[in-house]
């Protein structure tokens, strides 16, 4: 059997070589290496798809969550909930402004935050929420708006594995006072190395993001400073690969659901379950997870077949060493989950036969008279 790659970056980079090949010559004649014109349509273009008023261009996904953490203010003192089954650099971006991270535990069947869980972990010091668009989907927006406006607290989205996903029909980005964005070369839109984006329709925020992260300069200035700033920058190349890519973003998103319906209708009866998907999402698929029992023996099965896998996380934020010290209790749905996931192969372009090869391992391997919890 031919093997199957859990992410097939090769064919997303031949598919646009050639408007890249074209943005290179472009670039090489300009000599335009920082803050180039490919920045600024860039960050037209995808401020526009996301439904947003300006788009921030910066060096990667955790500065834009650090960043905008502190664009708002929050700082020592404050307190910000996230979910505790998220990739650590979210964890990350709140310590690093100085706040402190409060770990949220997530809906069973999504494995994402809800409203609910996001007010059993709110203290009279919370300042802020970051919900993460878990796998590529978005959780129940409105409700969680709701709750952030009843109790006076920012909304940011941690969105880096969700670009293009919507929820009743707005995208990804949209719904906090700002969305972040990592363009990390495996993401839905992916760079040449590591990129990430903020998009916001506040514009006094988004004039302390491009002040703070142009070492503090003044907007139209190059020697005036108003605020101790840093160096976190969008590349013009980077900028330039992402534009080649953004068109086809939705039609690669749309191959993505069309596999992970397929894997649901041929997992359906089988012990490996597909997390859930929410009525009312079109969520972009960054991953494909399913829960299975006794994952190490799934994964070997996998590896022996050569089809590619990945555990999208083996442990949540909360046990993970330098990030015990804030954890305040046990979050078992979370820590039920991280012993079953496994993220199953998922490109788009990849084919049906490569779904029904997958599907074939996983249910010759998960015993069926095994149930997986949660």
């Amino acid at each position: 059997m031919m093997p199957i790659p859990f992410l097939d970056l090769r064919a997303m980079a031949s598919e646009i070589r050639d408007d890249v090949d074209l943005a290179w010559q472009a670039l090489l004649a300009d000599c335009d290496f920082v803050r180039g014109a490919a920045v600024t349509r860039f960050e037209h273009d995808w401020s526009a798809f996301c439904g947003t008023e300006q788009a921030i261009g910066v060096a990667n996904g955790t500065d834009a969550l650090w960043l905008t953490l502190r664009a708002l203010g929050v700082g020592a003192g404050d307190e910000v909930v996230i979910p505790t089954n998220t990739f650590v650099a979210t964890a990350e971006a709140v310590v690093h402004a100085g706040a402190r991270p409060v770990f949220a535990d997530v809906d069973a069947a999504t494995l994402l935050m809800t409203a609910d869980t996001i007010a059993a972990a709110v203290t009279d010091r919370t300042r802020a929420v970051v919900v993460v668009h878990l796998f590529g989907q978005l959780p129940d927006m409105d409700a969680i708006m709701a709750y952030c406006r009843r109790a006076d607290l920012a909304l940011i989205e941690d969105a880096a594995q969700a670009h293009g996903a919507t929820w009743q029909g707005r995208r990804a980005g949209s719904f906090g006072v700002a969305g972040c964005f990592s363009f990390y070369p495996g993401k839905n839109l992916g760079a040449f190395g590591d990129g990430g984006a903020i998009v916001t329709s506040d514009d006094l925020l988004a004039d302390t993001l491009r002040t703070l992260t142009d070492h503090g300069r003044l907007p139209g200035t190059r020697n005036e400073h108003g605020l101790v700033g840093f160096n976190s920058r969008l590349d013009t190349l980077q900028a330039a690969v992402l534009t080649a890519k953004l068109p086809h973003l939705d039609d690669w998103n749309r191959r993505r659901r069309a596999f992970v319906a397929q894997y649901r209708e041929l997992l359906d009866d089988s012990r490996a379950r597909l997390v859930a998907e929410l009525e009312g999402g079109a969520p972009a698929y960054h991953l494909a997870v399913a829960r299975v029992p006794e994952r190490d023996r799934v994964l070997a099965a996998l590896a022996a077949e050569n089809i590619g896998s990945g555990v999208h996380y083996p442990v949540p934020c909360h046990q993970i060493a330098p990030y015990r010290t804030y954890a305040r209790g046990p979050l078992p749905v979370a820590e039920s989950a991280a012993a079953q996931i496994v993220s199953l192969p998922l490109s788009p372009h990849m084919s049906a036969d490569d779904v029904v090869a997958v599907c074939e391992v996983l249910r010759s391997v998960v015993d069926a008279s095994e149930r997986v919890g949660g």
